[in-house]
């Protein structure tokens, strides 16, 4: 029988309390990607979400620690990549700090506004950033989509348990 926490108490959970119930969390895979200074940034996400049709907007969460934070915070367009299951090397490349995100083997290319799109991707979209919201030691990234391409073939990659896996028939 498992204890049942004291739902009355007023408390702060852990850190680690968070990462132990979202890594139970099954999530999509994403890469997001900008334009910065030295040249194309990006990083893998799973926090990606839909946040309205009307207009059509997303959300994503980014540490403001992170190698891409300085491009995507003065960034006005992001490109979004949905991952397919035969893309764990490219997801584990855009998670790995120091890795060379845009070397070979990854293939892309400049799109629309400047943003670099991936290819081979299960769909991607080019977003206009409306707002960063601070959210403790991330920012939330609000974007409103402008153009897209949600043809590509294949399953989508997830993440889950701490590691990049695919669906099960």
């Amino acid at each position: 029988m498992t204890a049942t926490p004291d739902l009355r108490a007023p408390q702060l959970a852990s850190p680690d309390l968070l990462r132990s119930v979202f890594r139970r969390h099954a999530a999509g895979v994403a890469v997001i990607t900008a334009s910065g200074d030295g040249g194309p940034v990006g990083f893998t996400a799973t926090s990606l979400s839909s946040v309205s049709a009307e207009p059509p907007m997303l959300s994503f969460g980014i540490g403001t620690g992170a190698s891409s934070w300085p491009a995507i915070s003065g960034a006005e367009h992001v490109g979004v990549h949905l991952l397919g299951e035969h893309q764990r090397e490219l997801a584990a490349t855009f998670a790995r700090s120091g890795a060379d995100r845009f070397g070979a083997p990854t293939v892309w290319r400049e799109g629309p506004e400047g943003v670099p799109v991936l290819d081979d991707v299960l769909a991607w979209l080019v977003c206009r950033i409306v707002a960063r919201v601070p959210a403790g030691d991330h920012r939330i990234v609000l974007a409103e989509v402008v153009l897209g391409d949600p043809a590509g073939a294949g399953r989508p990659l997830l993440y889950h348990q701490g590691r990049f896996t695919a669906l099960r028939d």
